[in-house]
């Protein structure tokens, strides 16, 4: 096994490796690697680490929540439509005051 000093960089190959990447397992120079958490990377497995996963796939939620928001919408609609059903029940001679002389008389 030959030593770290008779290894070059892999990215300048006139220059000696000063350390090895734990990630790739290859050998860099000084200029070539940078510390992350405690840990000498190099840049390519550092871009790599610095990279945030993608989110997780929501499956249907939209859906989902657009159903709930016109099965809402609905309901509310329903609701308004009966009590202007109840108030065109109400007899007009109810608005005129006469229905509670009706009403007296009985």
């Amino acid at each position: 096994m030959t030593s770290l000093v008779q290894r070059r960089c892999l990215n300048h190959a006139d220059r000696e490796a000063a350390a090895r990447c734990p990630e790739c397992q290859r050998f860099f120079c000084r200029e070539c690697v940078s510390e992350h958490e405690d840990r000498i990377l190099c840049s390519a497995c550092l871009s790599l680490l610095a990279t945030p996963p993608p989110p997780p796939r929501r499956t249907f939620e939209g859906v989902i929540r657009v159903g709930q928001c016109a099965l809402a919408v609905a309901l509310i609609w329903f609701f308004f439509f009966l009590i202007g059903q109840v108030l065109l029940a109400i007899p007009s001679s109810f608005h005129e005051g006469t229905i509670w002389q009706n009403w007296e008389t009985r």
